[in-house]
């Protein structure tokens, strides 16, 4: 099988419904949920569940699932099983070059963003407890669920290539939130409440949780990165002694975004390190992080009320000259970097 141009429009088409699913706020559908739960645990030979517990949010299913009887997990029957089955069979049709074209088109444009939740959701569930043991057996919890919606990067693939292995788990995950399938007992959540995220897709919200289940679990995000509540209350008010003083390397590149870097490097006093024909290259050194390293350019073509707008290009750290940091935005070494005309 090779990915014609009609097999790449399915998988985009098939990429494009996931991702509405991994993104889904607003309660689950429960009748359904509960029903598409029963058909995977037939579809994996296995007798339906005694009994269907809900849980608001991924933490109290995580604790459910740690602390009812429940029977043993048959979490390798329902989900792990099918999964393998189902991309083995698409590699083999598929042969490497399909496989991973077909990847790129599905699970690789949605596995960032949806990854990020999973691992902001994990983190915010360890951080419930106050206990070390208690936070790393909930941890170690939710890494035993079925994550239903937020599969959606390999159920967007398996349903473009109509595998019919990972049916109950598709149905479940656009019904419902994360699960745990055991013996007797299959745990099931509700989605998120509300969710935000910014252009790119990252968990992000000024005025509140980025991330909110009914039960008031939450993640707090900026950005993609996790914060505080109430952190982003404090942005409008932000000074460069207030972000030198901030301990949390990551609280501090939040900042520094958000607070501007040239704002920040005017503010600071900071001195350039170096300066050529290509702009200005300026360093600003950070306690227990690595250096920000930008380049200073001008636009060469004026602005309508004759200005030239300045850009700031982040580059690595090692970077020695503006022209360096320059061309390697071009992907060119300096001694390549031979510009005919600027624009």
């Amino acid at each position: 099988m090779t990915v014609t141009t009609e097999l790449a429009d399915v998988l985009a088409a098939a990429a494009q419904r996931w991702e509405e699913v991994a993104f889904r706020a607003g309660p689950a559908d429960r009748p359904e949920a509960e029903a598409d739960v029963r058909l995977a645990y037939r579809a994996a030979g296995l007798a339906e569940p005694g009994e269907i517990v809900w849980a608001d949010s991924p933490l109290a299913g995580a604790r459910a699932a740690a602390l009812l009887d429940t029977g043993r997990s048959v979490r390798d029957a329902v989900r792990t099983g099918p999964w393998q089955r189902a991309r083995a069979e698409a590699y083999a049709a598929l042969g490497p070059t399909g496989w991973a074209l077909a990847w790129a088109l599905t699970g690789g444009r949605l596995w960032d963003p949806v990854n990020g939740i999973v691992t902001r959701i994990r983190q915010g569930v360890a951080a419930a407890e106050e206990s070390q043991t208690a936070a790393a057996a909930l941890r170690a919890s939710t890494l035993d669920a079925v994550l239903g919606q937020h599969d959606a990067p390999w159920l967007a693939l398996f349903d473009a290539l109509d595998r019919p292995e990972t049916e109950g788990l598709a149905r479940v995950a656009r019904s419902a939130g994360w699960w745990w399938p055991f013996e007797r007992v299959a745990v099931v959540c509700e989605r998120p409440a509300e969710l935000h995220r910014d252009g790119m897709s990252r968990l992000h919200r000024a005025g509140g949780p980025a991330l909110s289940f009914p039960d008031g679990f939450a993640v707090h995000a900026w950005g993609g990165m996790p914060v505080p509540a109430g952190f982003a209350a404090t942005m409008a008010a932000l000074t460069v002694q207030r972000i030198d003083a901030e301990e949390n390397a990551e609280l501090r590149r939040v900042m520094l975004e958000h607070f501007g870097y040239d704002r920040y490097l005017a503010e600071s006093g900071a001195v350039p390190v170096h300066r050529d024909e290509a702009g200005v290259l300026w360093r600003i050194v950070l306690p227990d992080d690595e250096p920000v390293t930008m380049v200073e350019v001008v636009n060469s073509t004026a602005e309508p009320d004759g200005t030239f707008r300045k850009y700031w290009l982040r580059v690595p750290p090692s970077t020695r000259t503006a022209r360096e940091g320059v061309a390697w935005t071009f992907g060119m070494t300096e001694t390549d970097y031979r510009p005919v005309r600027e624009t």
